[in-house]
């Protein structure tokens, strides 16, 4: 079935067709059939949406929902400037991926293999895969936890169980994208929703909260602090999420003029943006929960997911508190799942330009993440979940500068994107963000090991 291209944007397109035989990408469009009416503004910016929906479902995982609990329960609000901080590099990250991929027509593991040498590219390669192992697995066992909660499954069995979302995957890639992302943004709308139902129950202190957007130098002296803000970090900007939105984002067809490119980056970038913006309630509302229910002086921080579900409908009152936080829970992990896939399909075409089937693809990425999954679960029960759940971020937050310099040595230089390259200005901006992330992760490697 065609998609119909109005004014140059494609409308629907679908996954399993191909585009152009250069492109190489998992993530296709179809040969459009071209309609001359032309968009209005609005409807032009709805055409671009979806991608950064696709992108942003990583930003609110059962890893970030871990991390932003240790953290609230820990620390109280005193994280939330880390949350916010990082957004902001996500934003403009994000807007650096979707320009690659519009104005080079190149996601950023095919430009690896392009111009990089191949050791180097088995190298990021690599330090990917580690990455998209470890969100996966972050992914299974909030599901399985989540499962747990409303359904009285045993995690082992629920860890199990998640294989099954392969199925879905797959299903919703043979529908189109559209589809895709339509699912995914329901899903996101099932977060918010379950987390401002939390926010409205526990009506947390206003003062309090703003003044945990003020960064202070005791985030970076204290190492139980520095290695959640690391944490937070890696799970605030996934580095395979830079991969996969320079990938998506190639869906949608646009002008191929200087003016047409512009435009096409604009409008994906204020897509992108506007979901990340949620993305950002999301785990602020998480943090701010877990500040407000369970931190109190003196007191353990909560760290486990299933003792917050536990905890959190006696302390805010209402018998529903532990059910809608179960359900936001396997919302987030069914919806990054489907994303987390898809950017190892992107990862490992672009780097080794491998055609892989998806169903192959899929099983796989799922098999590494429950392999560790199913062993913590066997060993540790629920007693293990929460730790190697906010590992699961610290090691995202350490493979970050790996996808971030790639992404800014292409987007900077005109060499690559020419007239669409960032300029001087913003480039040292970026640049400034990849040295910073550098710099926090080698001063928590030190203050941690």
């Amino acid at each position: 079935m065609n998609s119909v291209v109005l004014d140059g944007v494609i409308a629907g397109p679908r996954l399993g067709e191909l585009e152009a035989a250069a492109s190489g990408s998992s993530v296709q469009a179809p040969v459009p059939l071209r309609v001359t009416r032309p968009l209005s503004v609005l409807r032009r910016i709805l055409s671009f949406a979806g991608p950064g929906y696709m992108v942003a479902v990583g930003y609110m995982d059962p890893g970030n929902w871990a991390t932003s609990l240790s953290a609230g329960s820990g620390f109280g609000y005193s994280l939330l400037s880390v949350i916010l901080l990082s957004n902001m590099i996500a934003m403009l990250l994000q807007a650096a991926a979707v320009r690659l991929g519009l104005a080079s027509g190149l996601d950023l593991a095919q430009s690896c293999r392009q111009y990089f040498s191949p050791r180097i590219n088995l190298a990021l390669w690599l330090l990917c895969e580690i990455a998209i192992v470890a969100c996966n697995m972050a992914e299974v066992l909030g599901m399985a936890c989540g499962l747990g909660m409303l359904f009285h499954i045993p995690l082992t069995l629920g860890v199990c169980i998640t294989a099954l979302d392969v199925m879905l995957i797959l299903r919703l890639q043979q529908r189109g994208v559209r589809y895709l992302e339509i699912f995914i943004i329901a899903l996101v709308g099932m977060i918010g929703a379950c987390l401002a139902a939390q926010m409205w129950w526990l009506h947390p202190p206003l003062a309090a909260m703003a003044q945990g957007f003020v960064p202070t130098t005791q985030i970076v002296m204290q190492p139980g602090m520095l290695y959640l803000a690391v944490g937070i970090i890696g799970a605030t900007v996934m580095p395979h999420n830079l991969y996969l939105h320079s990938s998506i984002v190639k869906t949608r067809r646009h002008d191929q003029s200087e003016g047409g490119i512009r435009q096409a980056i604009s409008y994906a970038t204020l897509d992108s943006n506007f979901a990340l913006g949620l993305a950002l309630f999301v785990n602020i509302a998480i943090l701010v929960l877990a500040a407000g229910a369970f931190h109190r002086p003196g007191q353990p921080p909560i760290s486990e997911l299933q003792d917050a579900y536990r905890l959190l409908s006696p302390l805010l009152g209402t018998t529903a508190a532990g059910t809608v936080f179960g359900i936001g829970l396997i919302a987030s992990g069914l919806s990054s799942s489907i994303t987390g896939t898809l950017a190892g399909q992107v990862v490992m075409e672009g780097f080794l330009d491998i055609r892989m089937s998806r169903g192959r693809r899929a099983l796989l990425t799922r098999i590494l993440a429950l392999i560790p999954a199913v062993a913590v679960t066997i060993w540790f029960g629920h007693a293990g979940v929460g730790r190697l759940l906010v590992l699961s971020q610290v090691v995202l937050g350490l493979q970050l500068p790996f996808a971030v310099i790639p992404l800014l040595w292409f987007t900077t230089r005109s060499k690559h994107l020419g007239v669409h390259a960032f300029r001087p200005v913003t480039a040292s901006i970026l640049w400034a963000i990849a040295l910073g992330l550098i710099a926090i992760n080698g001063w928590g490697l030190y203050v941690i090991v």
